[in-house]
């Protein structure tokens, strides 16, 4: 099933590919300040694909830890997601609230990753998160 969503300003595309309708999945909503202030909930699914595209760098954006991505429109500055890279591939889990029927979504589930240790952060996106794409000059 593929959903399409942007950024606030329009800048920044986003193709998101998920294995079932969007009303099988509840974003989790982040406890932590970063999080909570911007009003973002998480969605991603293991075998999904998020595509994401602009003709300019995104930025890049560092919380907690330090090892998650958060990729910004380069424009307006809303997150886009949290991603993760390594030698073969980047991960990510998408801001929910981007996406254009972001309405057929279950409620979302509250987590708090800060409670996780840095490995435990690592294991729990390896099993929960999408493949990540940057389309055009994203990167």
């Amino acid at each position: 099933m593929l959903y399409r969503g942007h950024c606030h300003c329009g800048y920044t595309q986003i193709a998101l590919h998920l294995p079932q309708p969007l009303d099988h999945y509840e974003p989790r909503r982040c406890d932590c300040d970063f999080c909570v202030s911007r009003n973002i909930s998480y969605l991603s699914a293991p075998t999904g694909l998020i595509e994401i595209s602009a003709d300019t760098p995104l930025d890049t954006l560092h919380q907690g830890s330090q090892q998650a991505d958060f990729l910004a429109c380069p424009q307006c500055k809303t997150v886009i997601a949290a991603t993760f890279k390594n030698d073969v591939m980047r991960i990510g889990s998408l801001n929910a609230q981007l996406l254009i029927e972001h309405d057929k979504l279950r409620p979302s589930i509250s987590v708090s990753p800060q409670q996780l240790s840095a490995e435990e952060k690592l294991s729990r996106w390896q099993q929960l998160w999408s493949k990540v794409v940057l389309l055009h000059d994203c990167v």
